[in-house]
């Protein structure tokens, strides 16, 4: 099949009508596209420091209730054995466990998780 000569020039002038008459001027990349990995480790160093930063409160959170804990204040430990606070000595806690049969059990203050108050309910 023959194309005729009239149809090519019409074609080949459109192409040069809409081609650029100037070189496009480029601008540099913007600094955060010259490298690919650079954003995704600036997010993971942003998320590490907010959670660090959640993390540390939480632990400040945690030192206040137990330095306030007092005697008849409701505690869970670690292992999640609720009890009553009966004394409270430097490095020890001193929890009654079972109503029933009296039962006391000497645990670190490291070892109480939640101070829950003497209601029940967990002290902020």
């Amino acid at each position: 099949m023959l194309i005729p000569s009239a149809l090519i020039t019409s074609g080949l002038s459109i192409l040069a009508q809409t081609a650029p008459t100037s070189a496009p001027t480029s601008q540099p990349a913007p600094w955060y596209m010259t490298n690919p990995l650079l954003m995704p480790i600036l997010l993971a160093v942003a998320l590490m420091f907010f959670l660090s930063r959640s993390k540390k409160s939480q632990d400040k959170q945690r030192e206040q209730a137990l330095s306030a804990m007092k005697r008849n204040d409701r505690v869970q430990t670690i292992g999640g054995i609720l009890g009553t606070v009966i004394e409270v000595r430097e490095g020890k806690v001193l929890v009654k466990v079972d109503e029933n049969s009296n039962t006391k059990i000497w645990f670190a203050r490291s070892a109480i998780h939640k101070v829950l108050g003497e209601d029940g309910a967990e002290t902020k």
